[in-house]
């Protein structure tokens, strides 16, 4: 089997490593504890294809420690277990804020003894993902997006010919990824001879890359699973689940998406009751359990009666607090906790369960809820 371009040449030292001069270069903390075979543990977080792993890699083997590397999307507890068995492994976890609670609770005495060095690798911010106890015994390395020079190094250093309109249009559909951008160059180089802007568009179109949560695709499948539980059709929604699912998108983002359209699109507020049951589920239980949760959620919600009177309401009030501004509040509702603010009709006229006229002046009459018969 034929080794991926990208692992192929991927740096095995910090020499050989382009890009994120804040952590590695001269004087900067990553590379300080490295040269210094400084024993921690420590989150990578950064967008894809940015060096996470290759970091923790290269700080391994620095230690001349054991690694093993889990990936938290598939990791059973087994996996687990076999990874802190052995005191002094540095145990890259990649995507470690797909751990649920109960995963990262099982590491945390590991790391606090310091049997097991964590390098957890992730693209969602660890302050909202990770634990804070784990966290607390984790120092943290913000990795950036590769910028274009950097990925113009990476890819020369394929050596594999590449015309600059083509690596120009490659550094740009890359968006900062080097992992993509090899890979894209990978699988033109096994259609055609050459690589150029057309071969490269008509591989990409002939592959099917990995799902971008930061791209267009992600934003295409969210909307259709949106709009087909909104069209009351649970099999297209548990199609479209899958789809996100099946490509990594992270549960707890799907699992959001559901509480917020609970209230944007559903009548009943027991869905909201559901979709938050449906997030805290995903929360629990996490990745591959949660799949269950999700499609209970979707095809609860796909079938429910949809009204957005509430959310149309809303959507018009704020733009009217956004034209008007902040408009005084009628004195009968302002708050009277002093004799001077009673003097003053704080509080007065106020007719407590039936009083119609509540809204500042320049808004008296406005209707913004309007009740479905």
């Amino acid at each position: 089997m034929t080794e991926p371009l990208a692992s192929r040449i991927r740096p095995k030292t910090l020499a050989e490593f382009i890009g994120q001069p804040h952590l590695v270069g001269s004087d900067k903390p990553l590379r300080v504890a490295i040269e210094n075979q400084h024993r921690f543990s420590f989150i990578l977080w950064g967008p894809p294809g940015c060096g996470k792993t290759t970091l923790a890699r290269i700080y391994a083997a620095a230690l001349n420690a054991p690694l093993v590397e889990i990936s938290a999307v598939s990791a059973g507890k087994d996996d687990m277990r076999r990874a802190v068995a052995h005191p002094g492994t540095v145990l890259l976890i990649d995507e470690i804020h797909r751990f649920n609670k109960a995963q990262q609770d099982y590491l945390l005495p590991y790391v606090e003894d310091g049997t097991i060095l964590l390098v957890g690798a992730t693209t969602e911010n660890p302050s909202f993902e990770i634990i804070s106890p784990l966290l607390s015994r984790c120092r943290v390395f913000v990795l950036n997006e590769l910028s274009e020079i950097e990925m113009s190094k990476i890819i020369d250093r394929t050596k594999i010919k590449i015309d600059k309109e083509a690596k120009d249009w490659l550094i740009a559909m890359a968006n900062g990824d080097a992992r993509q951008a090899l890979t894209m160059i990978e699988n033109t180089q096994g259609l055609y001879k050459k690589i150029t802007v057309t071969n490269l568009k008509n591989a990409l179109q002939s592959k099917h890359l990995r799902y971008d949560k930061l791209g267009e695709e992600h934003y295409n499948i969210i909307s259709a699973f949106i709009k087909s539980m909104r069209a009351g059709n649970p099999d297209a929604a548990l199609y479209y689940l899958a789809r996100m699912v099946d490509s990594g998108e992270d549960p707890l983002f799907i699992a959001r998406r559901m509480v917020v359209f609970a209230s944007e699109d559903v009548a009943s507020p027991t869905a909201l009751v559901v979709a938050n049951a449906v997030f805290r589920a995903c929360e629990t239980v996490g990745y591959p359990e949660c799949q269950e949760n999700l499609a209970a959620g979707a095809v609860y919600l796909s079938q429910a009666k949809k009204d957005r009177s509430a959310y149309t309401a809303y959507m018009a009030a704020l733009a009217d607090v956004k034209q008007y501004g902040n408009l005084p509040i009628p004195l009968k509702l302002r708050n009277a906790p002093t004799k001077l603010m009673k003097d003053l009709n704080y509080g007065k006229d106020y007719q407590m369960y039936k009083d119609p006229d509540l809204l500042p002046e320049e808004l008296k009459g406005k209707k913004y809820y309007e009740t479905k018969s």
